[in-house]
């Protein structure tokens, strides 16, 4: 193993940050977060955690966090990540993840800090020519959100390219599920995820799921997406750093997914299975820019860091969000 390393984890508090701090905790490194807590929650990060509350665009505060922990490398989740909103208000998402991203990096520049891995997203291709998505296709994103997360990795390359400093952007597929022991979960009101979506229809906490479209050139006319376990998309993330460290002349900009994927009616049919209810489906028209398929060629990253994902089986990933959507509501 590589020795352990101290990790800063922005956004550490919120869905796939709180699974990253577990696994490098589980790896043995010791993670450090900083959270505004507007969408993560103080809880979902353990006791034995160094927590600093404030934004990463507060570039003296980042300053003193990652000289006090004396920080080797950065995860970086902290941003907004719904869509529909940055279609409606594209500045808050130029700000909150191009403007502050380049904020962070100029601290980890001015600090030292040699190593930063990054959560991109396949949002990034915008509507492919073509699936699996490999990674060399062209970005071609059709929101502001895709192009925010476009335009960080450009600065990544670029920052690389003229600092003793490596990189890898992970561009994240359809990401659900939950910790297998159920420690944390995705836990924010109102989400938009199908799988969070639907078991919360299973357990009464919604009267119905919104099926957005169903004359897609797919084998039963719903969209096609690759969804990946949260638990496996946080084990590449450790992998991606000592990756990073083992070989600090070389950067990665990878796709994380399973490479096959599953319809909109698969996803609900698994969530019947599981619970053995029937939920309700509510056929809705398609959404602007969803593509027929989405799925992930992820043959680099198990080619470069050894990636073997763990959880990649359907009924897995919904009876993990479903454990998971218990105890929330046993904690409201």
């Amino acid at each position: 193993m590589t020795k352990q390393l101290k990790v800063l984890v922005t956004g550490g508090a919120g869905y796939i940050g709180s699974h990253a701090v577990l696994a490098l905790k589980d790896a043995g490194h010791q993670p450090v977060v900083i959270d505004n807590l507007v969408t993560g929650f103080r809880w979902a990060v353990p006791d034995d955690v160094p927590f600093v509350e404030g934004n990463i665009a507060d570039e003296e505060l980042v300053a003193s966090t990652l000289r006090t922990h004396a920080i080797d490398a950065i995860m970086h989740f902290a941003g907004s990540i719904i869509v529909p909103e940055s279609v409606e208000n594209p500045l808050k998402y130029y700000r909150n993840n191009t403007a502050a991203s380049r904020s962070l990096i100029d601290s980890a520049v001015q600090a030292g800090i040699r190593h930063f891995i990054f959560s991109s997203t396949a949002a990034t291709y915008g509507i492919p020519e073509s699936s699996p998505v490999r990674e060399d296709m062209p970005k071609l994103p059709i929101n502001p959100y895709g192009m925010s997360k476009l335009m960080t990795e450009y600065m990544l390359r670029d920052v690389a390219a003229a600092h003793d400093f490596n990189y890898c952007a992970l561009r994240y597929f359809n990401v659900a599920g939950a910790d297998p022991q159920a420690r944390t979960g995705q836990s924010t009101a109102g989400a938009t995820h199908l799988i969070k979506v639907a078991v919360e229809a299973a357990l009464g906490k919604r009267d119905s799921v919104a099926v957005f479209g169903t004359d897609y050139a797919t084998p039963d006319g719903t969209g096609v997406r690759d969804y990946i376990h949260v638990s496996d998309l946080a084990a590449a993330h450790v992998n991606a750093l000592e990756a990073l460290v083992a070989d600090p002349g070389t950067s990665h900009t990878l796709n994380c997914g399973y490479g096959h994927g599953y319809s909109v009616m698969q996803v609900l049919d698994a969530v019947d299975r599981v619970t053995n209810l029937t939920i309700t489906r509510k056929i809705e028209g398609r959404r602007a820019g969803d593509p027929d398929e989405l799925i992930s060629d992820n043959r680099e990253i198990k080619a470069r860091f050894g990636w073997q994902p763990k959880y990649d089986d359907l009924d897995t990933i919904v009876s993990h969000a479903l454990q998971w959507e218990r105890k929330l509501g046993e904690r409201s």
